[in-house]
């Protein structure tokens, strides 16, 4: 499921009718969104079972929440936004259970063959090229999007002058507009 394909209206039917009691329009609505919720806590890194975890806890979260959602039509956006930062947490509290890695005996085992290096040079300067093209405001949100880890949202929507509700739903959209543009000039591969 793709979020651009989401019915809002039908969403923000559902979950009125669910806030009211009705069970039925409750199921179909996790029917409908869990497909995506899922997604989104798999794009985070997390495993199968992390991520039926995750996505349990959302669905929990909205349960205890209802009273509070104040723009059902928003709905599916608070859903994605709970759903990362479950995610977050557990690949957080997943990197503190694991492990630390073996160090290779020699730097020079761990560094990229040269080719690997070039290539991998090439696909960034690409991906900065397409970058560029894209409005101002897409570049500058995945330009902090690249090099903060975890950006504070009220930060960024100060700084670019967006409600910090929209940065989320705005990076999407840019985001799926720099996939265009890579995908759209042929020189590469970017799978």
């Amino acid at each position: 499921m793709n979020v651009a394909k989401t019915d809002h209206s039908r969403v923000a039917a559902l979950f009125d009718a669910a806030r009211e009691g009705d069970r039925a329009a409750l199921d179909e609505l996790v029917s409908l969104l869990t497909p995506l919720l899922w997604q989104v806590a798999r794009d985070q890194g997390l495993d199968v079972d992390q991520a039926a975890d995750v996505v349990q806890t959302t669905w929990l979260r909205l349960l205890g929440s209802f009273a509070e959602i104040r723009s059902p039509v928003a709905l599916t956006g608070w859903l994605i936004t709970v759903t990362k930062r479950e995610a977050w947490r557990t690949g957080e509290k997943r990197q503190v259970e694991r492990p630390l890695p073996e160090l290779p005996e020699r730097l020079a085992e761990a560094s990229p063959a040269p080719e690997e290096g070039v290539l991998r040079d090439d696909q960034r300067a690409r991906l900065w090229r397409a970058v560029d093209t894209l409005p101002e405001r897409c570049r500058s949100l995945l330009r902090i999007v690249a090099f903060v880890h975890r950006p504070d949202y009220a930060e960024v929507g100060a700084r670019l002058g967006m409600p910090r509700g929209s940065i989320g739903p705005t990076r999407g959209r840019c985001l799926a507009r720099l996939r265009e543009q890579l995908l759209a000039n042929g020189e590469g591969d970017w799978l």
